[in-house]
């Protein structure tokens, strides 16, 4: 599905934002829209795995007792 939305950014970017023709009128939604789904489809994937981004280390310095 991500490759998908990516391939329809790309696809939207590269055409007209508005087509008349006799048939009628056609808008897409803005690019700023289109990235920001993206940005929180792809933040809602992350929050799916189990680290989450975040990993805990703890730091022992060499040579302390």
């Amino acid at each position: 599905m991500v490759d998908d939305l990516e391939q329809a950014i790309r696809d939207n970017a590269a055409g007209p934002a508005r087509v008349a023709g006799d048939a009628g009128t056609v808008e897409q939604h803005p690019l700023s829209e289109q990235i920001a789904a993206d940005k929180f489809l792809a933040a809602k994937e992350a929050v799916k795995s189990p680290s989450r981004g975040l990993r805990f280390n703890k730091l022992v310095p060499p040579g302390s007792a």
